[in-house]
């Protein structure tokens, strides 16, 4: 799989604790696909508490691209269920920091901006599905380019909840039709991180014109023997909040997500 950068020599990859540790310390930044083998990584969003109800209830009504895994308390940078020794504020590489629905910072360190009222949720991210899929024997082309997998918006709404509505975000990954039909036995195994994809083929059926045009991450090919196979994309929720416009929030760079303790093989569904 596509490899973190390193600014340090000599950082254990395959321990989740020092995974955290040398983000929390700047020896670890960009995409962390490939860390930690075997353990679950998350998308971000904290909001503040008055605004947390209601987007708890947008997840629960979307739980495609939105599988919640963990949410802290109010002020509490730690979620104790996500994994020993880990600080919210510190231990992604790259954040998002938004004010009225414009991105105004992304800093590798949330400490200086961080309140008591404000309400972290980590949902599930497709880097636990992918590692089933490649264990299988199935390609993952944005992996072998190292690049970020493709991901646009959909003309497919979200059920709405409060102040929170907008288009399904779907990621895309080029499959043969009998790679993309073993794709979907896999992926159905794991509900906490989007499960099955939501669409195959026919990508102006779900409002994408251009396939070679994403709308966050990087272009990919498709190739004539290939379907383009979508799943629900944990970047819905950041794409949501920006629509939202709330006075405040912060998310998680697309492909910089928090390494957990969560096992994958614990997370599968059967």
């Amino acid at each position: 799989m596509a490899i973190a950068q390193f600014r340090a020599p000599n950082v254990d990859v395959t321990d989740p604790v020092k995974v955290r540790q040398a983000v929390r310390r700047g020896d670890i930044t960009g995409h962390t696909a490939g860390l930690a083998p075997g353990r679950v990584q998350g998308n971000l969003a904290i909001l503040p508490k008055d605004l947390a109800a209601d987007f708890l209830r947008f997840c629960t009504l979307n739980p495609k691209p939105c599988p919640i895994i963990g949410m802290s308390e109010p002020g509490n940078a730690a979620i104790p269920a996500l994994g020993a020794d880990l600080d919210i504020r510190t231990d992604i590489p790259r954040y998002r920091v938004w004010k009225d629905g414009v991105m105004v910072d992304d800093p590798t360190d949330i400490r200086s901006v961080w309140r008591d009222d404000l309400v972290a949720f980590v949902i599930g991210c497709s880097f636990s599905f992918e590692e089933a899929l490649l264990q299988d024997g199935l390609p993952m082309r944005h992996i072998e380019n190292n690049t970020t997998v493709p991901m646009w918006r959909t003309s497919i709404q979200c059920q709405p909840a409060g102040p929170f509505a907008g288009p399904l975000v779907v990621s895309m990954r080029p499959l043969k039709p009998a790679d993309a039909i073993r794709a979907v036995q896999i992926t159905s195994r794991f509900p906490a991180v989007h499960g099955a994809p939501v669409h195959i083929g026919l990508p102006e059926s779900i409002g994408i014109k251009d396939i070679s045009k994403p709308d966050y991450g990087d272009p990919i090919e498709v190739k004539a023997d290939e379907l383009p196979v979508f799943w629900a994309c944990g970047v819905t929720p950041q794409s949501v909040i920006a629509a939202a416009k709330p006075p405040f929030a912060i998310t998680h760079a697309p492909g910089s997500m928090l390494v957990t303790d969560l096992s994958n093989s614990r997370i599968a569904a059967l």
